[in-house]
């Protein structure tokens, strides 16, 4: 059940850039808060970069108070030391929540692509331009990591409302948008 007052913290890991995004839940109204993106790039020990996503994670957490943590999950690759290092990020970010007792919810890529487009295999760009019409904003592919990240939230809250289901398929972008009339582009 959603509390009627509610503030979202939807996170994209990543040990070169990390994504965020907030939303708030106000009488059932989905409201941007800010997205944006923590580049990592110019830390060369892996170490520190672990570092930084703790300490940013917290700060996000104590400047605008989420009531909960909604993560993308590492993806199934073929390179195993890049999933170990997007693991080890994912984890630093949920260690960061549960220092401030947030709780989290996991997402898979499929799922927060289907939950935002109906549409599991959509392509970033297609999950950041149904964000920016559901949300009213400009996205800059620049920042692809951040509307990932706002992607985990909004489908976290389309979760908790039961706008989607685990076992709910459509057979088409009609059926989708049926039971889904808010989404329509």
């Amino acid at each position: 059940m959603l509390l009627s007052d509610k503030i979202i913290l939807g996170i994209d890991p990543g040990t070169v850039v990390m994504g965020y995004g907030l939303v708030h839940i106000q009488n059932s109204k989905l409201s941007l808060i800010t997205l944006g993106v923590i580049k990592l790039d110019k830390l060369e020990d892996h170490s520190l970069r672990l570092q930084k996503i703790f300490e940013r994670v917290i700060d996000l957490i104590e400047q605008y108070k989420p009531d909960e943590l909604a993560i993308e999950a590492p993806f199934f690759g073929k390179n195993v030391q890049s999933m170990l290092k997007l693991g080890r990020a994912q984890g630093v970010a949920i260690a960061a929540a549960l220092s401030k007792q947030m709780p989290f919810v996991e997402y898979s890529p499929k799922k927060i692509k289907m939950s935002i487009t109906g549409n599991g295999n959509a392509s970033k760009e297609q999950v950041a331009a149904m964000l920016e019409n559901l949300l009213n904003f400009k996205h800059n592919d620049e920042y692809l990591d951040a509307t990932d990240a706002l992607g985990a939230a909004v489908c976290h809250y389309f979760q908790g409302k039961g706008h989607a289901s685990e076992k709910k398929s459509y057979s088409g972008w009609k059926s989708f948008l049926s039971d889904n009339p808010n989404r329509k582009v």
